[in-house]
């Protein structure tokens, strides 16, 4: 089992349907847990080393003076898992409008630099840090339709990608996780007739964010590491 005692780890979109998962197992590995979200409460999670932090991460000076109140408060952060993400989409690219185009920017990529951007000058002058990223496979395998919400997923995969190769002097690893169709109760609702034994258990993505956290995964660095499930 990984422990992470004594590391502090920031979990964006940590009371969301694979964030609660994520949280749940960072937590029990001995880890301080700061959750982000909009407005998330330390009532989240009943556990004395969850603190909740909230921000719209949409905004780069609120995504910065949240981190700030985090290092102030832990001296440091250790480990970054950026879960904050949405999905829209159903149309053809000559009819996808600009609401939806901005709101997949924003909560796919925009979220995603401005967090990067406020932790990662913490991580550099530690000279060690983790980032880890829930991307998803149409970020490499695009689908009809889904414009907006393929681009701003695939555009997440090369930031994160850009911040391994900038923190490899840094002990700064960075990697991203391409889960295919989780099972959460959003997509069960959403999808009531699949099977739902293909799709992907979120706790199974926890375990791999938990890996890449720890010290074995020391050496993988801007990795897309696909997790299809069993409806490959």
């Amino acid at each position: 089992m990984v422990e992470l005692i004594n590391k502090v780890a920031l979990i964006t979109g940590a009371s969301g349907g694979l964030g609660n998962f994520v949280t749940e197992a960072f937590l029990a590995t001995g880890a301080t847990v700061v959750g982000v979200a909009r407005s998330i409460q330390p009532s989240a999670f009943a556990h004395p080393k969850f603190v909740a932090m909230p921000a719209d991460l949409s905004k780069g000076e609120a995504t910065k003076q949240m981190v700030d109140a985090a290092i102030q408060r832990f001296e440091k952060l250790d480990v970054l898992v950026h879960v904050t993400g949405g999905f829209a989409g159903g149309e053809l690219i000559d009819n996808t409008d600009d609401v939806t185009w901005d709101k997949m920017m924003n909560l796919n990529l925009r979220s995603a630099f401005n967090i990067c951007r406020a932790v990662l000058p913490h991580m550099r002058k530690a000279k060690r840090g983790r980032v880890i990223a829930i991307g998803a496979r149409s970020a490499v395998e695009p689908k009809a339709y889904l414009s907006a919400y393929c681009a701003s997923k695939a555009a997440l995969v090369s930031l994160i990608r850009t911040a391994a190769l900038e923190g490899k002097e840094d002990g700064i690893t960075a990697n991203v996780l391409l889960p295919g169709t989780m099972d959460t109760p959003a997509n069960r609702a959403d999808s009531p007739s699949a099977d739902f034994s293909k799709w992907v258990p979120p706790a199974k993505v926890a375990s791999l964010a938990l890996w890449l956290a720890s010290e074995e995964a020391s050496q993988v660095s801007g990795a897309l590491i696909p997790v299809y499930g069993a409806g490959l």
